[in-house]
């Protein structure tokens, strides 16, 4: 397969081309149109001139457009499972729950896209502000750059397109240079929803120096990136004036209190889950766990038979839930951290070794916190399991963190549940819950390192507008 620059809603091809490889099994899937600085720049301009017609949609057709393109989407749901098991080598099962909530994502956007609201400003409560009235609309900022990790090469790129078209915008996304097949199939199925061309225009290549025109031109006026934090800065530090959202790092954390004692076995299986969903490589992967000491032996015990019981294999096997990892390098990487953390005096439970191009799942525990396994990103199928003595001590490591995306806490104590609720330093606190959840409709966004800004449909149209005030002297 031969696909190329998706621009103006057509495939255009590039003068160079890339192979796009699977990463479980090394087979080559496509040669993709590698788009150059000249190839962005024609993007921009398209989705500056489709502007002009999208700022003048109603909200009923652009929610529409996206209904649409939800039940097109829908309907082409297995095509879509599995170009991202062949991209992304994520488990075939994962794929296909990633595409429903992309659907679901696509229809919270048409949803909200009628529900851009205002405010009445009473300006006579002012001195002098008799006889006028006022009020605020929203309206689309214009141009939206994106900027898309691999790890959800669907979910994630329509959590930007959707809220840009429910606002009126035009977007103009550059997908991770590993999976772009997800997001060039979507903008083709745009098109078919009834999509003004050039409205969503995709552009796959090296990241930097396609990026480089979206922070140059004056046209794009708002950035959404996915990604590291030190790509995540210097794209900041680019941006001039432009709007952000920055959806960072994470080593999300997970407090069990002895007071869940009864509910381990429930409890253990979400950890598991939240620990090694689609090999750790999910920005708010369960990566640190704190138990409290007098339930911490039988928690792990449990902890390290139900993750021996994972399978390892191919992403297309429907049992499957451990394969191999997006490439060599993240592979190499992980298993040095491990060795790292293993010979500093960490407790190696199970797992650590590779297999294929995978890494067994891993479970570390007495681990310290300079350990990089602890306090950076591992983005690999690891985690650690450290006890504490009580809930302060819990709290205090969990917070020692340069990031601060999500927290997850296991308790039944009520006072407790909201001690750690207003104390954590996180975007979101999941009260019994891992931290590995994410619903598409809420608020989702980081402190620290994790970023700024928020995605969630309605938070991301909100950064996605400009309010403007409108006032009226009616004693004129």
């Amino acid at each position: 397969m031969k696909i190329g620059l998706y621009i103006d809603g057509e495939y255009i091809k590039a003068d160079t081309m890339y192979e796009l490889i699977n990463p479980y099994n090394d087979e080559l899937i496509a040669h993709v149109s590698e788009g150059t600085t000249v190839d962005m720049r024609k993007a921009v301009v398209s989705a500056y001139q489709a502007f002009k017609k999208m700022k003048r949609t109603s909200a009923l057709e652009r929610a529409n457009i996206l209904f649409k393109a939800a039940s097109l989407l829908h309907e082409r749901r297995e095509e879509f499972a599995k170009l991202i098991t062949a991209e992304a080598g994520k488990p075939i099962t994962a794929s296909r729950a990633e595409v429903e909530r992309s659907v679901q994502t696509l229809q919270f956007s048409g949803e909200a896209a009628k529900q851009s609201q205002g405010e009445y400003i009473p300006l006579g409560a002012a001195t002098g502000g008799a006889g006028r009235d006022a009020y605020t609309v929203f309206e689309p900022i214009g141009v939206v750059g994106a900027v898309t990790p691999f790890n959800f090469p669907l979910n994630l790129t329509v959590h930007k397109v959707g809220p840009a078209i429910a606002a009126g915008n035009t977007i103009v996304v550059k997908p991770a240079e590993k999976t772009p097949l997800s997001a060039l199939k979507l903008a083709e199925l745009f098109t078919k929803a009834g999509l003004p061309d050039g409205a969503l225009n995709v552009v796959p290549g090296e990241g930097k120096a396609l990026v480089k025109v979206l922070l140059e031109d004056e046209r794009v006026q708002k950035i959404s990136f996915t990604g590291s934090p030190e790509v995540g800065k210097e794209i900041k530090n680019q941006a001039g004036l432009k709007r952000m959202t920055l959806e960072l790092g994470s080593n999300s954390a997970l407090y069990v209190d002895s007071s869940v004692k009864n509910e381990l076995s429930n409890i253990v299986q979400k950890s598991v889950n939240g620990a090694f969903a689609y090999n750790g490589q999910v920005c708010i992967h369960t990566q640190r766990i704190y138990v409290h000491e007098e339930i911490a032996d039988v928690f792990l015990d449990m902890f390290v038979k139900e993750t021996e019981k994972l399978p390892f294999g191919d992403p297309l096997d429907e049992k499957t839930i451990i394969t191999g990892m997006i490439n060599k390098k993240s592979q190499a990487r992980v298993l040095e951290w491990v060795k790292e953390a293993v010979d500093g005096g960490a407790e190696l439970l199970t797992g650590g070794n590779g297999r294929e191009s995978g890494i067994l799942p891993t479970v570390l525990s007495n681990v310290k916190a300079s350990d990089k396994v602890m306090c950076e990103e591992v983005f690999g199928p690891v985690v650690v399991i450290n006890r504490v003595k009580s809930s302060e001590e819990a709290l205090e490591q969990m917070n020692d963190s340069q990031y601060g995306l999500n927290a997850g806490v296991f308790t039944n104590n009520l006072k407790q549940s909201l001690y750690f609720a207003h104390e954590l330093e996180v975007g979101q606190v999941l009260i019994n819950d891992v931290p590995t959840l994410r619903f598409d409709n809420m608020p989702y966004g980081g402190v620290k390192n994790s970023g700024y800004g928020h995605e969630g449909v309605k938070y991301a149209i909100k950064e996605m507008t400009r309010m403007k005030l409108i006032s009226l002297n009616y004693q004129f």
